[in-house]
């Protein structure tokens, strides 16, 4: 049986599969965490069962937040999470200098991996890419993820890269938002001879059925407001449920159409979880510049489509 087949013996066996969820960054203002609020998300994400935490994602809004706000969190959510859950932090960044620095600083305070998608400002080829990763992966004392993020870094990740880096002793696996279930297909393909290598995915929209196909899980942004129906979609598709799979997966595309495209602008889905949050009395609302908060008007189709959900 090929390596990736067999999702429902992974959690166990592997340090990252299962729901991890891209922890929001609570805000009061953009300078200034919502502690009390961080603590809570963190604890409803643990009684909701995830199987681990991903600071400073893009969902994180890691681009938007200074240095400092980035380590402050980081820190926060290792002490909090206490060793329940491994906790993996992203160090994107333009400057591989900071994104090895935050590497460091995050292997100090207990996180148990980092992420990294490709710089975001100058066009890179394949080669230079695997440069890049294999720098990033030489000199960070934490195991590394390959973040694939094309639509914000300008280039994908090819399977051919994702293959020479996996043999790096480094780099433990591939975090793929693309969207692309072509491409995730062609990946789980290639490393299904390679069973310590993780396959995750970031589209909720798609985890059941990545799942399905042989991946590790989810890394799904929905899951910060429903963590226990994202657990049990990707119990359901592990085992193989097919029934509870269909029931599940009509929910979260309810979640998908209501609070992520309540927006008009490209933020809408960061907008529309953090005002979800918000309504569910978990955390502050607050997006970070130079990102905007939702018109009141948004806000009130956000509680109606909350009600809705429930």
């Amino acid at each position: 049986m090929p390596a990736h087949s067999n999702p429902s013996s992974q959690t166990s066996q592997k340090p990252f599969s299962g729901i991890i969820p891209p922890m929001v960054t609570p805000l009061l203002d953009d300078h200034t965490l919502d502690k009390p609020g961080l603590s809570r998300l963190i604890e409803h994400l643990i009684r909701g069962g995830v199987h681990g935490i991903f600071a400073l994602g893009t969902t994180g809004e890691a681009p938007s937040l200074s240095y400092a706000l980035r380590k402050e969190l980081v820190q926060l959510t290792c002490e909090q999470a206490a060793g329940r859950v491994p906790v993996m932090v992203g160090i994107t960044d333009s400057s591989p200098e900071e994104s090895v620095l935050l590497a460091q600083f995050a292997a100090q305070v207990g996180a148990a991996a980092v992420v990294a998608a490709p710089p975001y400002y100058f066009g890179m080829d394949q080669s230079e890419l695997v440069t890049y990763y294999q720098y990033l992966a030489d000199h960070s004392p934490l195991p590394l993820y390959l973040y694939n993020m094309p639509s914000h870094t300008k280039i994908s990740i090819a399977l051919t890269t994702v293959q020479r880096l996996s043999k790096h002793p480094n780099i433990i696996g591939l975090k793929d938002s693309s969207g692309n279930a072509v491409y995730f297909n062609a990946v789980l393909h290639a490393m299904k001879d390679a069973p310590s290598f993780s396959l995750l995915v970031g589209p909720e929209e798609m985890m059941a059925s990545s799942v399905l196909m042989g991946g590790d899980g989810g890394v799904n942004g929905g899951a910060n407001m429903f963590p226990t129906l994202y657990v049990d979609l990707y119990t359901a598709a592990a085992n193989r449920d097919h029934e509870k799979v269909l029931e599940l997966q009509t929910k979260v595309m309810e979640i998908s159409h209501r609070i992520y495209c309540a927006g008009k602008t490209g933020g809408g889905y960061l907008q529309g979880l953090k005002t979800a949050l918000a309504f569910l009395g978990i955390c502050s609302g607050h997006v970070a510049s130079p990102l905007g908060n939702f018109s009141e008007e948004e806000k009130e189709r956000i509680k109606e489509h909350l009600d809705y959900l429930a």
